[in-house]
């Protein structure tokens, strides 16, 4: 696409583009949806019946012949046709692949035929790498193949040699990276079908697999041109809708040697219940659909498809429109240097972005520090969420490319697995390594302002804003300076202020940004393992008392618990301990009508909800300006006909039941927006899930309540004092130390004579109960929120990893350790607090400005 295109194209795809105030950068984990294809098929839905297409009836007809329709509508776009391919619907390419795996005329180890070989590439995603456990149940080996030596391989080609051998060989790989956007040669599968390239040297039939799901969601792909034997695909990576719903694409001549085992509906011509024999229809899609497809979701992709050519033009417009913003943001993050010469983010790339046909529109890189050390994913991803940026976060489903590029070995999987790491969680530094990466992508979606929010976000949170520089127009030599720009005023848009890049200069930028010291770093949260006694031994073994660095005695100052989950504190001055907790602490919550928690992260007004406990008269009231106020008993409702639902808050399981649709109006008429309140039951208590702390032994399994990781939060008014200090001087107004204690949401507030030595405990005591520290609390966007106001300011969360040395820790958790957890024990507001000092561990001071600044 040049560059005079742009401005138009960009026109009609925000018109269609429903995100509007968010920065979406995971394009290749799901593309948005245009307001135009649900209308369309919304419309299509109200005017016509679509019944199952297995019946007979005039409206199953009609879903036949529009799911036909479909099938030519998908091969017309991958400018094909029905003489050459077959559609086969399936619920994603995920499944596309496990069919091929399952169906391929595989020959196994020992049989008097040479036997086939499976071999995929390293660069590939886990459903292909998955395939291998089928073809092991078969019998047939897998090998792993390195890009670089399929390179080799095809640079110093051998001419093919005559063979009769006809054992048929499978290669998978994917046309485009969905690690690093790298796309492989198309050419390779007509050199693998010829034998001009051979994965490994072994007699026998090549056929290729293409996993496509990535490519095309940007890319134009032609099997007129490259006639892979299958090509699996995801419609929701290139329409966004519907969901659940993907392709395989089978070259009619492999298609009859093709071996399919079970039979379901829908898929025979004839078949007995009571012997072996079942023919299969002729119709290649009917063989493999088994049962009934999503039909109303295949009708949806005729509209997604009409949507897509009426807003780009075709698939050609989006991968240059996808590649200019990818190269535009390629080029400026690339050059960002702190004022050390050092570079800001290391970018992981087998390309240097200068062809659109060998790199697709992904970013992948890792956030480095001003002396190298890489800033933990989970923390990039937790400042990108306060600037409304969505991206992607992990190794993206492609450990084999994850390993490549971060010099992770097999070894340190094993380890990072046993240390308590799993896909997809949030423990992104085990040992000073990195387990991960930040992932940006673009899709037909994506405006030049989406690459613009991002840069400046990095340039925001990684760079000062004294010595920072930010050009108006990306040349090599035109900056603009602070007095001209303030960047980061605004938390809905972005650094609203900060002036548009020109369109013309997507491409041309190449120009220094002056920069200087980082803001955020790596953060590590290990909880520890269970089984009490040998925790409560083993940490008394290597623990010693203390009251403070200083000596001085250390007392509970204030005391909050929240009834109802994200709502404001109920400040008391003594209180009852529960068996999970304060008693009633976060017992409630509210949910949507999916049944999905609220929170503040959501719904900041939540904190204008104030709710109290009268123990005397048993109940709850809740109060809210504007409303009357509400009460709700504190005794359970026993009734029969309660209905009881499963929900979950962090990944754990809670039984709840509803408070009833008179306590849901009033929430849902002060929220604006459909919500119902619930309240755990007693019946099922959810359980603490604890992982391995370096150096700690196990402890027990004890049961929560709606809390997110523990029983109880603990915070210390000498570290809010500090954190005060450094909040002051970046808002360069007065904060009120009542305002930020608030923000933290702890249930226990006490007062050392030393910031963060709360961190350096093992266990503490109050009066007769004794607690185990389980851990930092890892802060997230919530303590931005004016727990008076509902104002969000994001200051605070920057201020918070600045101070930190670039972590976001706050606070301590605490697991109720005493023998026994009831209401006969009361927490108090004055109480001697008596901490057990971990063995060999010294109080430090954070540094301070200077010594930072000379850091």
């Amino acid at each position: 696409m040049g560059e005079d295109c742009l401005p138009s194209f960009y026109s009609q795809v925000a018109q269609g583009c429903p995100c509007h105030g968010i920065t979406y950068l995971d394009h290749a984990g799901a593309t948005l949806f245009a307001d135009s294809l649900l209308k369309g098929f919304m419309d299509d839905l109200r005017e016509n019946i679509y019944g199952n297409p297995h019946s007979q009836n005039i409206s199953s007809k009609l879903t036949y012949d529009t799911i036909e329709h479909v099938r030519y509508r998908i091969l017309q776009h991958f400018n094909t046709t029905a003489e050459d391919y077959t559609v086969i619907f399936t619920s994603g390419s995920t499944a596309a692949l496990k069919l091929v795996a399952e169906t391929f005329p595989w020959i196994p180890e020992g049989a008097k035929e040479p036997s086939s070989r499976f071999c995929y590439l390293t660069d590939s995603h886990t459903s292909v790498v998955g395939m291998r456990g089928i073809t092991a149940m078969m019998n047939v080996l897998s090998v792993l193949v390195q890009p670089k030596d399929m390179l080799l391989l095809e640079k110093n080609k051998e001419p093919a040699k005559e063979q009769n051998c006809t054992t048929p060989h499978l290669f998978c790989y994917p046309a485009q990276s969905n690690f690093s956007g790298t796309k492989y040669p198309l050419s390779w599968i007509r050199k693998i079908k010829a034998r001009e390239l051979c994965p490994v040297r072994i007699p026998g039939k090549w056929f290729v697999l293409l996993d496509a799901a990535a490519f095309v969601s940007t890319s134009p792909l032609d099997l007129t041109v490259h006639t892979a034997d299958f090509v699996a695909i995801s419609f929701y990576k290139i329409f966004g809708f519907p969901t659940g719903l993907g392709a395989l694409l089978v070259n009619n001549e492999i298609a009859p040697f093709l071996r399919k085992i079970y039979f379901g509906g829908g898929t025979a011509a004839a078949y007995l219940a009571g012997e072996d024999f079942y023919s299969p229809r002729q119709s290649i899609a009917e063989r493999f659909e088994d049962g009934t497809v999503s039909f109303l979701d295949i009708i949806a992709l005729k509209h997604g498809f009409d949507a897509l050519e009426r807003l780009t033009g075709g698939m050609e417009n989006i991968k240059q429109h996808t590649f200019a913003l990818a190269h535009y943001t390629y080029t400026v993050l690339s050059t960002l240097k702190y004022t050390n010469g050092a570079p800001v983010v290391h970018i992981y790339s087998d390309t240097d972005f200068s062809n659109p046909d060998v790199q697709g529109p992904i970013i992948n890189f890792n956030v480095l520090d001003e002396n190298g050390d890489i800033i933990g994913y989970s923390q990039v991803d937790k400042m990108a969420s306060l600037y409304n940026i969505h991206v992607r976060t992990g190794c993206f489903c492609n450990t084999g490319a994850c390993q490549q590029h971060l010099g992770i070995s097999n070894e340190d999987i094993k380890r990072n697995l046993q240390a308590g790491h799993m896909c997809g969680d949030d423990i992104d530094i085990i040992d000073g390594r990195p387990t991960g990466s930040v992932r940006i992508s673009f899709g037909y979606m994506s405006t030049f302002e989406d690459a613009q929010n991002f840069l400046k976000f990095i340039i925001a949170t990684q760079l000062s804003k004294a010595d920072m520089k930010f050009p108006s127009q990306p040349t090599p030599t035109k900056t603009v300076t602070e007095s001209e720009e303030s960047p980061m005023q605004n938390d809905q848009t972005s650094c609203h202020n900060a002036d548009v890049l020109s369109m013309k200069t997507i491409i041309a930028d190449t120009g220094p940004w002056n920069n200087s010291s980082a803001m955020l770093k790596t953060t590590r949260w290990q909880p520890p393992e269970t089984e009490l006694e040998r925790t409560r031994a083993a940490v008394f073994e290597r623990a010693v008392p203390v009251h403070s660095s200083s000596n001085k005695p250390i007392s509970v100052t204030n005391i909050c618990l929240y009834p109802i989950k994200s709502c404001s504190a109920f400040e008391v001055t003594q209180w009852p301990v529960g068996n999970q907790g304060l008693l009633y602490d976060r017992n409630w919550m509210l949910v949507n009508q999916n049944g999905v928690c609220i929170t503040q992260k959501q719904e900041p007004r939540l904190c204008l909800i104030h709710p109290s406990i009268d123990l005397k008269q048993k109940i709850m009231v809740i109060k809210a300006e504007g409303m009357d106020p509400i009460a709700i008993p504190l005794e359970e409702n026993l009734e029969k006909e309660r209905q009881i639902c499963q929900s979950k808050v962090c990944a754990h399981r809670v039984q709840t039941y509803d408070c009833g649709e008179r306590i849901a109006d009033w929430f849902s008429e002060f929220l604006g927006r459909q919500c119902h309140l619930i309240r755990q039951s007693s019946d099922f208590k959810g359980n603490a899930t604890q992982k391995h702390v370096k150096g700690q032994a196990p402890s027990a399994t004890l049961s929560l309540s709606l809390v997110n990781e523990a029983q109880y939060l603990l915070i210390n008014t000498a570290s809010i004092l500090y954190l005060k200090e450094q909040i002051i001087a970046r808002l360069e107004e007065p904060l009120e130390t009542e305002q930020l204690i608030q923000r933290f949401r702890a249930n226990i507030v006490i007062n050392t004579m030393e910031p963060f030595e709360e961190e350096e405990w093992a266990e503490i005591s109050i009066g007769a109960l004794h607690f185990q520290v389980v851990g930092p609390c890892n802060r997230c966007q919530i303590i931005c929120i004016d727990q008076k106001s509902g104002e969000r300011n994001k200051e605070f969360l920057q201020s918070l990893s600045n101070a930190r040395g670039r972590k976001t820790h706050f606070g301590i958790y605490l697991m109720n350790q005493s023998s026994c957890s009831s209401s006969s024990y009361i927490l108090s507001v004055g109480s001697p607090v008596f901490p057990m000092l971990k063995e060999s561990t010294k109080i430090q001071c954070p540094p301070s400005n200077e010594e930072k600044a000379s850091g």
